[in-house]
């Protein structure tokens, strides 16, 4: 853990910051306001002190009741990969700025999280599906997506064949995905 790297980011960040810096090894992690996130990044990104040239990933979290972007940036001015956690990102309107202004790279990122939680990055210019078909409907990695043969069950509860899909008694048209004729 670079203990100067968290006195760092603390005074730098201190306006934006949601909770306290955290270290654990060699990871630093900070919380903010997903509309914190442009002024954020570009202070890690621009700042001569830090230096986050290269951002590693980006991935969407479905916490039940709202979802947060998790950013992992690299340094040469530390040995911590930090770890920026854009948290409160309401369910009903998952909207957060891009930051393909800052690293071009993040274009695709923000595509997959786009795809897979149907998170809205405003500002990027190619925001489509990447790994799913167009006419998809509903967003996998996100924790009210229902499979049609409802194999999220327990292995105990056995496993319903995908030729007779029944929903679950919670879902619908919005998430299912009638795949077999008849169903």
């Amino acid at each position: 853990m670079d203990r100067a790297f968290k006195a760092l980011l603390e005074r730098k960040l201190a306006t934006w910051l949601e909770g306290p810096v955290r270290q654990r090894h060699d990871e630093t992690e900070v919380r903010v306001r997903a509309g914190d996130v442009p002024q954020v990044m570009r202070t890690l990104h621009d700042d001569s002190d830090l230096r986050f040239e290269y951002l590693a990933d980006l991935c969407g979290v479905d916490t039940g009741t709202a979802f947060q972007v998790v950013y992992h940036l690299w340094s040469d001015v530390t040995p911590d990969w930090l770890r920026v956690i854009a948290d409160g990102i309401p369910r009903d309107e998952p909207r957060v700025p891009s930051l393909s202004f800052l690293w071009k790279g993040a274009e695709w990122l923000e595509r997959e999280a786009y795809d897979m939680f149907g998170l809205v990055f405003e500002g990027n210019r190619d925001l489509r599906r990447i790994y799913l078909p167009e006419d998809f409907i509903g967003f996998p990695l996100r924790k009210d997506f229902h499979l049609a043969d409802d194999a999220a069950r327990s292995p105990g509860g056995g496993v319903r064949p995908m030729d007779r899909p029944v929903p679950p008694a919670d879902a619908d048209a919005t998430t299912l995905r009638r795949t077999s004729p008849g169903a």
